[in-house]
């Protein structure tokens, strides 16, 4: 078997630009967490934790980049807010007194837990936006 190397490509969009899932793995598939990208078919790396998952990401995203583009093939864009056809599902664990607060508030407002920490994460990301 001969190896080919493939010399690092500068990607047209950057990793932050590409929606990424995180998930984490069962026992049964060895623990920790995957991380694909669902505009990068077959990019996609894994870690202990979710951190070590991303960071591994980033190298795989940049192997994946200079791949494609050694095969000649096109780099996808990157999917706009809004252009997703269905919902991302989203697992992040809470600690139990948050989880406490958010329910407290999403009864007091009439409204589901979904959408109130959908709400919440729209905000927040719109300040930090609006700050940058």
């Amino acid at each position: 078997m001969s190896e080919i190397t493939v010399p690092h490509v500068e990607p047209p969009y950057p990793f932050e630009a590409y929606a990424h899932i995180v998930e984490p793995l069962t026992p049964e598939d060895g623990g920790g967490f995957l991380i694909t990208f669902p505009d990068l078919p077959g990019c996609m790396s894994d870690g202990e934790n979710e951190l070590e998952a991303i960071t591994n990401a980033r190298d795989a995203f940049s192997v994946w980049m200079s791949a494609r583009t050694h095969m000649g093939k096109p780099i996808p864009k990157p999917t706009r807010h809004g252009e997703t056809a269905e919902p991302v599902r989203l697992m992040q664990r809470l600690p139990r007194s948050l989880h406490a607060n958010l329910v407290a508030r999403a009864k007091a407002e009439g409204t589901s837990l979904n959408t109130l920490v959908t709400m919440l994460l729209a905000e927040g990301l719109g300040k930090r936006e609006h700050q940058a």
